[in-house]
């Protein structure tokens, strides 16, 4: 049984300086993200690169982390895709490769609410596990109101937790837990931009690859165990840093290319490649990503990576 609850870790690919996988940097991922004391992984979604991988380096992928996952944290695995078919697939590699759960976001720019429902119906029953819901209208284009997916719970038991990503979230939240016929658990995203308020909604945690997933961690045990103000003063300390790694609005994968920086610097990769058409980082977005971290000084935690003797 899942604990849907607290910080889920959605987990860059790591690629060498050429653009190769880095199936060997996949473990030490694992266990620094694993040390941040997260309450699970999230694999090959859209901050894991996974439109841009092919299906074998999709496969060695969920076997690496799974393997190193040991059961020790529960790996939800990112089996999205434009077609039924090829979505049902990959949701069978999942299970195939012993995942614990699959996130399913609608197949890009489908319009028709019923043909969205027919995918989930169809690829719940190929994955037969555990359904994580993705809400992300800005990438799929598709938007889903709060009554479309309480239906999706209602008609597929397998559907055990929502990822929300439509903003604003928080007033979300709120819709879709009054449309809700049984308790699903609801998850937060799109960096953690509005982590704090999706706490106060009712959010149960938040799926995102915020590179220092140990503070996020730390404010929702703020939060749950009564400490608000001290829960809003450690959110807003690591804002200004969760705003701009998310750079909302900023040209595709630039989010994805400050996070895995970050993470470099951190020592859980061993390279900051994003794949193309995503251009590198530019000189003054580097100067102030240095600027950022030097202010928080003090307050940026151990790393993990140092702790499991990186």
């Amino acid at each position: 049984m899942i604990d849907w609850s607290g910080v889920f870790h959605i987990m860059a690919t790591p690629f060498a300086d050429d653009g190769t996988l880095d199936e060997d940097g996949l473990p030490r991922l694992v266990e620094c993200a694993r040390a941040s004391g997260v309450s699970g992984l999230t694999i090959l979604g859209i901050a894991g690169e996974a439109h841009r991988l092919t299906d074998e380096e999709r496969r060695r992928v969920v076997g690496a982390v799974v393997k190193e996952a040991a059961g020790r944290v529960p790996v939800a695995v990112g089996v999205s895709a434009p077609g039924t078919h090829l979505a049902a697939a990959f949701a069978r590699t999942a299970r195939e490769h012993g995942a614990a759960a699959v996130m399913i976001a609608p197949p890009a720019g489908t319009r028709n609410l019923e043909a969205v429902a027919e995918y989930y119906h169809a690829v719940a029953d190929a994955a037969r596990l555990p359904v994580v819901v993705q809400d992300e209208p800005v990438t799929t284009q598709v938007t889903m109101p709060a009554p479309f997916i309480a239906r999706l719970c209602a008609e597929l038991p397998a559907v055990e937790a929502v990822k929300l990503e439509e903003a604003p979230v928080p007033p979300k939240i709120t819709r879709l837990r009054a449309a809700l016929a049984r308790r699903v658990p609801i998850f937060g995203g799109l960096g953690g931009v509005s982590f704090l308020e999706e706490l106060g909604r009712g959010a149960d945690g938040t799926m995102t690859g915020f590179a220092y997933p140990e503070a996020l961690r730390a404010i929702r045990e703020d939060f749950v165990v009564g400490r608000r103000a001290e829960a809003r003063a450690r959110f807003q300390r690591w804002l200004p840093l969760i705003r701009y790694e998310s750079q909302p609005g900023s040209v595709p994968g630039t989010s994805i290319g400050i996070r895995k920086e970050i993470l470099r610097r951190r020592g859980w990769i061993r390279s900051a490649y994003v794949r193309p058409p995503t251009p590198g980082l530019d000189a003054g977005t580097l100067e102030e990503l240095d600027g950022l971290l030097g202010a928080l000084g003090a307050e940026l935690p151990l790393s993990p990576s140092r702790v499991i003797g990186g």
